[in-house]
């Protein structure tokens, strides 16, 4: 046989078969999968259930999101079943445009207010364009074998002004077969965590779905704001008792997150602490 054609039906043989593994990796099922991925100074969490829903929770800044996800998912999968955006500062926010650019994201889930820079302005015409939920306490995402609690905000503030965007974060708790939970908190503060404590007193009389949507405790906690000391109230951490919390901050940042107060506490708790300045994407990965 000719020595072109030779190499011509070995390579068709060679990307026959990556093709057919990326295929049959696209689609592996009872994958649970939580990634963690190390944006500099900013958050951005993917999740991968087993039944192939694909989900986001912030962006982070610049391009590394898609980055990321060009390592987690397979180069011809083009689909995000859900974004949600705690709020639209630029190290939560950035990211998401171009994900929304790039993918095709079926639903979009944010409180509706908007900040005055650029990316946010950028990204209210992206959404109001396409449409979006507004995320509240109350409000539950579920599929199969997952679903996600919103538990902050409490109310409704779509198109609302607000000061700090930070006070406003969404609020969330992933729960994977009731058995593993993770708690997103963006970048709220002290105050709202509290709040969130408060809210579980009258649950039964505000929101229909009770007090099991403001379950707290959790596997796994997303520090809020990056490890700042304006986060982390003990009798909150006490409420969530984690095993493992995930500080997302960038190397040598000028904030000097994470501070030494919230690593202390986390250490009083015995709470197993991953930062992605130290160890880059936090992976974590259930079959």
């Amino acid at each position: 046989m000719d020595k072109k054609i030779t190499l011509f039906l070995l390579g068709l043989f060679f990307l026959a078969n990556f093709f057919s593994w990326s295929f049959l990796f696209s689609l592996r099922k009872g994958e649970l999968r939580v990634v963690f991925f190390d944006v500099g100074q900013g958050d951005a969490i993917f999740i991968k259930t087993p039944q192939n829903h694909h989900i986001l929770i912030d962006g982070g800044p610049g391009d590394y999101l898609l980055e990321g996800l060009g390592r987690q998912m397979p180069f011809f999968y083009n689909s995000i079943d859900l974004v949600i955006l705690t709020h639209p500062h630029d190290d939560h926010v950035a990211g998401l445009i171009e994900a929304l650019k790039r993918y095709d994201v079926k639903e979009v889930m944010c409180t509706g207010v908007y900040g005055e820079a650029p990316v946010a302005r950028k990204w209210k015409e992206m959404i109001e364009e396409k449409g979006y939920r507004v995320a509240r306490a109350g409000k539950r995402v579920s599929a199969n074998d997952f679903h996600i609690d919103i538990l902050y905000p409490i109310e409704d503030i779509k198109n609302k002004e607000v000061n700090d965007l930070n006070e406003v974060s969404v609020v969330s708790r992933f729960v994977f077969q009731e058995e593993y939970s993770f708690l997103f908190t963006g970048d709220a503060y002290k105050e709202q965590e509290r709040e969130i404590l408060s809210i579980k007193e009258d649950c039964k009389k505000e929101y229909s779905l009770g007090c099991d949507l403001f379950s707290l405790n959790s596997d796994v906690l997303k520090v809020g704001h990056h490890g700042s000391r304006t986060s982390t109230a003990k009798e909150f951490l006490s409420a969530v008792s984690p095993g493992v919390a995930v500080i997302m901050t960038g190397k040598e940042n000028r904030y000097g997150h994470p501070h030494r107060e919230v690593i202390e506490k986390l250490n009083e708790f015995e709470v197993q602490t991953k930062r992605t300045d130290r160890d880059g994407d936090i992976i974590f990965q259930l079959f």
